[in-house]
């Protein structure tokens, strides 16, 4: 799909990737500064004066680029658009790790035409790393190609997971985590599930999941997996969609054995 150019004339992903690099720095210049912290619905589910900073930054400047595409934004109310295009944005991923100081964030940004994704941008303002992917196109990190695992076993498996801010999908998450081990590798918890799905389309965790999400976690990390050759379903082993709440992610044969262990969980 030839993807619509922006009013400057320039391709969407560019301008994807220089809205999430402006929007980086924001985060970045305010990183060591005494933030501005309320709650929204949920378990310790924190918006910082920063996510609403970022967020604005980044609608006026897609607005400005695209100005009839929809917006589906996570701290503002969503912008009905002209066109059939829509504009996921979550402006810090991670929010929790960014307001107690740890360097594990992202903003993360997806095009979808109707439901379905077509471009997504996940940028990391700490290591300046920049994750880019257009349906069909593959998956890069700063212009390289990058493709999932090629380990073919849990047992030697690093696998990442989140948590979330359902306190009962959170319990069911440390169940599932609990009933791995001690049969992988290692698990951690990442605390950004953008990032968590990034680094398992470049490989760096070999399995991914989480069973408590929001359009705006999932949308450009779902593409970037699928673009480099994993599977991305929900725990029934549906291809997962933007409606989708729950995910694994894998290349085929680590995620076959480890919907196999849970169809044989007594």
């Amino acid at each position: 799909m030839q993807l619509p150019l922006s009013r400057s004339g320039r391709g969407a992903l560019e301008v994807t990737t220089q809205v999430a690099s402006e929007a980086g720095n924001i985060i970045m210049d305010h990183f060591q500064s005494e933030k501005r912290i309320s709650y929204k619905p949920g378990r310790s589910n924190i918006v910082t004066d920063v996510d609403l900073l970022s967020e604005a930054r980044i609608i006026a400047l897609l607005q400005d680029e695209y100005p009839d595409f929809g917006i589906i934004a996570e701290e503002s109310a969503g912008i009905a658009g002209d066109s059939s295009y829509s504009w996921i944005i979550d402006p810090i991923d991670g929010t929790r790790n960014y307001a107690h100081g740890v360097p594990h964030f992202c903003v993360a940004i997806a095009l979808a035409h109707g439901e379905d994704v077509v471009l997504g941008v996940i940028h990391d303002p700490v290591r300046q790393e920049t994750f880019s992917v257009e349906k069909g196109q593959g998956a890069f990190l700063n212009g390289s190609p990058v493709a999932v695992s090629s380990r073919t076993s849990l047992q030697t498996s690093l696998v990442g997971f989140d948590m979330g801010y359902n306190a009962e999908r959170a319990r069911e998450m440390l169940e599932v985590a609990s009933a791995l081990w001690p049969g992988v590798e290692a698990v951690r918890v990442m605390g950004s599930a953008a990032l968590g799905l990034a680094y398992a389309a470049c490989g760096r965790l070999d399995l991914y999941i989480n069973l408590s999400l929001a359009v705006w976690d999932l949308a450009a990390g779902m593409l970037l997996v699928r673009e480099a050759g994993g599977l991305v379903t929900d725990p029934d082993g549906k291809s997962s969609t933007t409606r989708s709440d729950s995910i694994i992610a894998a290349n085929q044969p680590i995620h076959e054995e480890f919907m196999r262990r849970r169809k044989e969980k007594p």
